[in-house]
């Protein structure tokens, strides 16, 4: 008899950074939504261990099993079998303004009210900044990816290539119902813009293009975030997954 209790479907809209923990090793911070529109969490998923079929993206829906964990109490955390998960379809471009509408929120004071911990919120007032690493916490950082990588696996014959944390942190700075806010953005899309920019253009004209485009055009067309709270700090809320609001906007005049 298996030892997860359930089978559940979600839309995948967030898909943090991977961090390398003591307990999981490499994971990914992952949440969706069912088709009731109910936040879920899914963890520990060791994203890059995954077959290539079942590396899901934002707006993927996915099938998996399983059960509530013992060591998160945050009411949407579900403890996921890894190897459970499959891609079974994807939420058409079409779909995601009413998907998405009925889960936005202008207050993350009412939903910690609600007991919730997870949230899509509206920001206003954006200013995005940019703040590089110290080369101490970098290279700690490195590190630790790259010991993952050099231990042995028993359950995954395919070596894992080193990850390479990015050397900078993209931050913004908005404004809510409930006053001024500030957060560190945990996206794994933010992160690998940067790099691809980095590689084709350089390290100067990528954060030209990142002030450009996270600092003026997405905040200028519309935008949200994926909110949720930290595992072991519930009163910090981090910014897991920025989702743009212009093919919305433009959906709506269909």
């Amino acid at each position: 008899m298996s030892e997860f209790e359930g089978s559940s479907e979600a839309i995948i809209l967030v898909k943090a950074s991977p961090q390398v923990g003591k307990r999981h090793g490499e994971t990914v911070c992952c949440a969706g939504v069912n088709d009731k529109g109910e936040w879920l969490r899914l963890y520990p998923v060791s994203f890059r261990t995954l077959d290539q079929a079942s590396q899901f993206r934002r707006w993927d829906r996915i099938r998996f099993r399983w059960k509530k964990p013992q060591d998160d109490q945050r009411q949407e955390s579900l403890r996921v079998d890894h190897q459970s998960i499959e891609i079974i379809g994807e939420l058409k471009q079409k779909e995601r303004l009413n998907f998405l509408s009925r889960l936005e929120v202008s207050s993350i004071d009412k939903v910690k009210e609600e007991g919730k911990t997870l949230a899509l919120l509206r920001p206003k007032d954006l200013k995005f900044l940019v703040e590089k690493k110290s080369q101490a916490a970098f290279d700690e950082e490195k590190e630790k990816f790259q010991a993952l990588a050099a231990q042995a696996d028993m359950f995954n014959s395919t070596p894992l290539i080193p990850y390479d944390p990015c050397p900078y942190l993209f931050k913004y700075r908005y404004v809510t119902d409930d006053g001024e806010r500030e957060g560190t953005c945990q996206d794994w899309e933010t992160d690998a813009t940067f790099y691809n920019w980095n590689r084709h253009y350089g390290e100067r004209t990528a954060l030209e293009n990142m002030r450009r485009v996270f600092g003026e055009d997405y905040p200028k067309r519309g935008m949200v975030f994926a909110m949720g709270t930290h595992s072991q700090y519930p009163d910090t809320w981090l910014i897991n997954g920025i989702i743009r609001l212009d093919e919305i906007k433009q959906m709506s005049l269909l």
